[in-house]
């Protein structure tokens, strides 16, 4: 069965940056199942694997547009300390927040005097990704699947 639209996948993949270092993978650890064209991973990488079947496996460097976009500058902002519940704030800790459009992902990039500096670009927005990718399994996907938009299931989403 071929990779399409409306199809569950099961990826096993290695994820690395621009000079070669891993940042995520699923060697040791579950694969990664979702609903093709669902919106479920990044452009590049889903268009990548329409129409790859079951036991191929694929390399693929997405840049930036087809991954987390790039940096905005505007997402960085420089707040009062006394905003932050947490004493010990260090340079690299991430915390949710409420934006606009709903939660969003901030990252501590600076920290001086009273003044907390944090980013809300995406921690991969800007950079060139490299997955190695290999297709364990190709499905029809269940009318509950499709319908809530996103896996069931192993491996998958659970509801409560």
């Amino acid at each position: 069965m071929l990779i399409e639209n409306r199809k569950v996948v099961t990826l096993e993949y290695t994820l690395t940056d621009e000079d070669g270092e891993v940042l995520d993978t699923s060697k040791g650890s579950d694969p990664l199942v979702y609903l093709h064209g669902s919106g479920n991973i990044i452009a590049g990488l889903e268009g990548a694997l329409s129409g790859k079947a079951e036991g191929e496996s694929l390399q693929v460097t997405v840049q930036p547009a087809d991954a987390y976009g790039d940096r905005d500058e505007s997402l960085m902002q420089a707040l009062p300390k006394s905003r932050f519940e947490d004493d010990d704030l260090e340079v690299g800790m991430q915390f949710q927040a409420n934006g606009p459009d709903g939660p969003i992902l901030l990252t501590i990039v600076n920290i001086e005097d009273d003044e907390v500096t944090v980013d809300a670009n995406h921690p991969l927005a800007g950079r060139v990704l490299s997955f190695d990718v290999t297709v364990l399994n190709v499905r029809d996907a269940t009318l509950e699947e499709l319908t809530h938009g996103h896996v069931h299931g192993p491996g998958g989403h659970h509801h409560h």
